[in-house]
C-alpha cells in the first residue's frame, strides 16, 4: 500500500444535494429553502450574537473591567530557582537564553527576577526585569543584577 491508492471508506464520503435543477428533480422550485423569508433569500447571512430580535447575551450581560493594552506580561523566575540551575549546570552567568535553553523560560518571554528564596552563590544574571529584593540578594553575594 502506498498514497497513491488510498482512498475513502466506502460509504464515507456523500454527494452533495443539487437543488434548483427543475422541477423533475424534486428540488426544484423553493430550492429547499421554504417560501419567502430572509433565510429564502441570496445573500442571506445572519449577524453574529442575533437571537431572532430578543436581545441577544452580550448586550443582556453588563461589561466591566479594563485590560491595558499597553502591559508588559512578564514571566517570574525565582532566585532558588537560579541557585539551582547554577548548581546543576556549574555555572555563574545566568541570561535569558539559559533559561530557554532549560526550559524555564520561552524565547518570547520577558523574563522578571523574582526575589523568593536564598543566594549561595556568586551569579551575573541578565533579564529583562528585577524586584529590589532580588537585586538585594544577588548584590549581596557579590553578583551582579543586569537589565536587557
Amino acid at each position: 500500500m502506498d498514497l497513491s491508492n488510498l482512498k475513502p471508506a466506502k460509504g464515507s464520503i456523500k454527494s452533495g444535494k443539487r437543488v434548483g435543477r427543475g422541477q423533475g428533480s424534486g428540488r426544484g422550485g423553493t430550492s429547499t429553502r421554504g417560501h419567502k423569508g430572509a433565510k429564502s433569500r441570496s445573500g442571506y447571512s445572519r449577524k453574529m450574537g442575533f437571537e431572532g430580535g430578543q436581545m441577544p447575551l452580550f448586550r443582556r450581560v453588563p461589561k466591566f473591567g479594563f485590560r491595558n493594552i499597553n502591559r508588559k506580561e512578564y514571566l517570574g523566575v525565582n532566585i532558588d530557582i537560579l541557585e539551582a540551575l547554577a548548581a546543576k549546570l556549574n555555572i555563574t552567568a545566568i541570561d535569558v537564553e539559559v533559561l530557554v535553553n532549560n526550559g524555564l523560560a520561552s524565547k518570547n518571554d520577558l523574563v522578571k527576577i523574582l526575589g523568593r528564596g536564598e543566594l549561595k552563590t556568586k551569579l551575573e544574571v541578565k533579564a529583562h526585569a528585577f524586584t529590589q529584593t532580588a537585586i538585594k540578594a544577588i548584590e549581596a553575594q557579590g553578583g551582579v543584577a543586569t537589565k536587557i
